[in-house]
């Protein structure tokens, strides 16, 4: 019960965040070039933790097309999934309930 209330507030802030970042950013800015507006030497700083911790292949294959990506669709994906997750949440039943009648 809590865990999907959490999950759906979270799901709504990402949507929102999503929204004003389409708005407000040109609709060509890129999740790298936003990060690097934000401080210009975190990229530099993730690459090197990603290919020092992770590999070679993780940092080409799975961080920079994520930083190819338009701003708005990294809280836009995590949107999506928290507000299946609270669906999947609030659509679980509980253990076998008795049928009986009490009066």
């Amino acid at each position: 019960m809590i865990a999907t209330r959490i999950l759906a507030v979270i799901s709504a802030m990402c949507f929102v965040l999503a929204f004003t970042l389409a708005l407000m950013l040109a609709p060509d800015t890129t999740l790298g070039q936003a990060v690097s507006t934000v401080h210009l030497h975190w990229l530099a700083a993730i690459q090197d933790v990603a290919r020092k911790s992770v590999s070679e292949w993780a940092w080409m294959n799975v961080a920079l097309p994520v930083l190819m990506r338009p701003v708005w669709l990294l809280p836009a994906g995590l949107g999506l999934v928290a507000a299946g997750a609270a669906a999947t949440a609030a659509t679980r039943r509980g253990g076998a309930r008795s049928h009986r009648r009490r009066s």
